[in-house]
């Protein structure tokens, strides 16, 4: 690759520096009557060359994301979606990659404040590991070019995702493993006035199984045991934590429907399902992003 105009620039200052030298002449003696003063004359010292700054794309409390590095994932990421079905705009597009990036950055500057290092031998041991996983050393080399790495992007890459990977294990990780959960059944319908009827049935003495299993046969309305943030509708799982066991909620409306809602059993300590630990998991995760985000500066460099 030829050299750029800084790389010449710099180049050509460094061999005037050598040329000229830099040492201060030693000062002469006073002039004597039968000799003619003379004047001693600093070689003038080089000015130094002063470095190109890189096109950066956004900082995260001083550490900055380049704006190649940028345009590289948004590629990456645009010919990812390109085989969607339904590709999200590049309105959409470009924020949500800038953010990945700020949101790995932000994991990675709290795993190296809580002690996280990364030595060559743990980096090449990941890389290697890489390396069987694709086929080989050029499967995992046309890999990269098809995504767009250069050997240089893609180690800068690696080496962020193992940090950010560090610090997000340990934010996960201290979720427990047991949480306070109700197991509840609901009647869920689609209108009004068949919420209203339903409700009219219960008040009269109808049982709420019997009547959960005519409106959804096949599992009767079985909610399971969950903790609090495992549903999507924040008013529906506010009502079922209100109930103890055998109590019935008032119709509470939501996104999808009618529900009304009854606690089967509630325990203070029940083990969490795999799929409940991790709802609970990317809870705190983006809890943890969130505030990272309001409490780091933040600057955004690209529209």
């Amino acid at each position: 690759m030829p050299p750029t105009f800084h790389q010449r620039l710099l180049v050509s200052l460094l061999l005037i520096f050598l040329i000229t030298g830099c040492a201060v002449p030693t000062p002469t003696a006073p002039p004597t009557p039968t000799q003619a003063p003379t004047t001693a004359t600093e070689t003038p010292l080089p000015v130094e060359p002063t470095a190109t700054l890189e096109p950066l794309a956004a900082l995260v409390n001083g550490e900055g994301i380049s704006l190649a590095a940028y345009q590289e994932e948004l590629a990456r990421y645009k010919n990812a979606q390109a085989e969607s079905a339904s590709p999200p705009s590049p309105d959409d597009q470009n924020p949500a990659v800038l953010q990945d990036l700020i949101d790995q950055v932000l994991l990675a500057q709290a795993a190296r404040e809580d002690g996280y290092t990364l030595s060559e031998a743990d980096f090449q041991a990941r890389l290697d590991r890489l390396t069987v996983e694709s086929g080989g050393a050029e499967a995992l080399s046309q890999w990269q070019s098809s995504l767009g790495y250069t050997s240089e992007s893609f180690s800068q890459a690696l080496r962020r995702a193992m940090a950010a990977a560090w610090q997000r294990d340990r934010i996960v990780e201290a979720v427990p493993i047991t949480a306070d959960q109700v197991h509840a059944r609901q009647i869920l319908v689609y209108n009004q006035a068949d919420a209203e009827r339903a409700q009219t049935r219960l008040q009269s003495g109808v049982d709420f199984a019997s009547l959960a299993v005519r409106y959804d046969p096949v599992t009767g309305g079985n909610l399971g045991w969950f903790p609090m943030g495992y549903l999507t509708d924040p008013a529906v799982e506010q009502a079922v934590f209100s109930l103890q066991p055998g109590e019935i909620s008032p119709i509470v409306q939501s996104a999808v429907g009618y529900h009304i809602l009854q606690v089967i059993d509630r325990d203070p300590e029940h083990p969490l399902s795999p799929d409940a630990r991790r709802t609970l998991q990317r809870k705190v995760l983006m809890e943890w992003l969130e505030e990272h985000r309001t409490q780091s500066q933040i600057t955004i460099l690209v529209p």
